[in-house]
């Protein structure tokens, strides 16, 4: 492999992509390999392939460590694309002799049946398909074939897109149902408020105005000028945890709030993990690339641990009479898996509930029929709640439109 012993400025650009000069097709497999982490979702520039050769150029190949760190720090820029790239690391490089055979490297050789040997630990769904799809591989089992979703949907194809749990998709479906989340609302009814307006059918005479309008025009008779309550729709607050037990869900939820917050005044939305993040104005951008992007560069702690009780000690502390005015109602989306062992959670939760109108847990846990609130952190929280429902697919999503708009019988604060 001369060209890999050369001193980097010694070799011109074009001979990175020369794959008959390296004396083998070593570059040829890299630029396969970051083709197949964009394809399952990692964000690569063409200029970070350059720089991925290049700095292979420089390291060499001595020891697979090496290698490995040479691509992960040029192709990797997000610390949530560790776990996907360290996949696909172990499957398209996964020949242990590897850099003995790199002089004369071919695409690697795999089947199916190497996706269930990598430390008992679940192969990514989105890698396996890029992989494949990639290869031209046909799957060798197929025992229990899935229905292949088009964009026009068919009823039944619908219906099971929309029964299906959000981690279990492949990226096909999340690309389906990303669009079919986009297009629900919630309707939530106006509140009647204990504010007046002038209006000309109003039940109530403002027998003020109607004085003051006689004393202008002098009338024998006095026009009645009437009002009616003020109705508006209370404001909507949504609390996401973004831990890792969560990211799958909340990634998808992302995109619904993004709708919400697109469709109606007063939405806020904070996200919280290690800490407590109000995303807000990021997600009022129109585009929803644009708008997640913010999201995700804003909020640091994604696939972190979680700290519920001071994040929401946090909320009530800072943000709780900014936001929860008027009868507000708030969405809590978190598994009640706290790090901190439920550690302040019972008096934040329960301030919490004081200070709403309404307060709606929605908890992925619940997609099991056998679920049981052995958490402590579930169990600190499950008497301060007015709704505990699930969240884990469309379906779930759908059924916050009936629980959300049935309860519009309190007055605003």
């Amino acid at each position: 492999m001369p060209l890999l012993n050369e001193h980097p400025e010694t070799c011109a650009k074009e001979d990175l992509f020369n794959t008959s000069k390296s004396g083998g097709k070593l570059f040829a497999n890299i630029i396969f390999f970051a083709r197949i982490l964009r394809i399952s979702g990692i964000s690569i520039a063409l200029t970070q392939i350059t720089d991925c050769l290049k700095s292979v150029t420089l390291i060499g190949i001595s020891t697979r460590k090496d290698f490995y760190w040479a691509l992960f720090s040029c192709l990797v820029k997000n610390r949530n694309d560790k776990e996907l790239f360290d996949q696909a690391f172990y499957i398209f490089w996964k020949d242990p002799k590897i850099l003995e055979k790199f002089s004369n490297l071919t695409l690697p050789n795999f089947s199916e049946n190497d996706f269930s040997n990598q430390d008992d630990k679940e192969i990514s769904r989105r890698l396996m398909e890029s992989i494949y799809s990639d290869h031209n591989l046909e799957r060798r089992t197929n025992k229990n074939p899935e229905v292949d979703f088009d964009a026009s949907l068919t009823w039944s194809a619908a219906e099971q897109l929309s029964k299906k749990d959000f981690e279990k998709m492949s990226s096909n479906e999340i690309n389906l149902a990303i669009k079919e989340i986009r297009k629900l609302k919630l309707p939530i009814s106006e509140l009647t408020s204990r504010r007046f307006k002038y209006s000309y059918k109003g039940k109530y005479v403002d027998m003020k105005q109607t004085i003051r309008s006689s004393f202008r025009s002098g009338a024998d008779l006095l026009p009645l000028i009437k009002r009616d309550k003020v109705k508006k729709k209370p404001p909507l607050v949504a609390l996401c945890d973004i831990s890792g037990s969560m990211e799958s869900y909340s990634r998808m939820l992302l995109h619904f709030l993004h709708a919400v917050t697109n469709d109606r005044d007063r939405v806020h939305t904070f996200l919280f993990g290690t800490k407590l993040t109000n995303v807000t104005h990021h997600l009022k951008y129109k585009d929803v690339d644009e708008a997640l992007e913010k999201v995700g560069a804003v909020a640091s702690d994604w696939a972190g641990g979680t700290k519920i009780g001071q994040s929401l000690l946090e909320f009530n502390k800072i943000w709780s009479r900014r936001v929860l005015s008027q009868g507000a109602l708030v969405i809590l989306i978190t598994d009640g898996l706290d790090r901190d062992e439920g550690s302040g959670l019972s008096g934040a939760i329960q301030r919490l509930h004081m200070s709403c109108r309404h307060l709606l847990w929605l908890n992925p846990l619940l997609r099991y029929d056998k679920f049981e609130p052995k958490s402590i952190g579930i169990r600190a929280m499950l008497p301060h709640v007015d709704d505990f429902r699930s969240i884990h697919n469309i379906a779930s999503i759908k059924d916050l439109s009936s629980v959300i708009s049935r309860d519009s019988n309190y007055n605003c604060r």
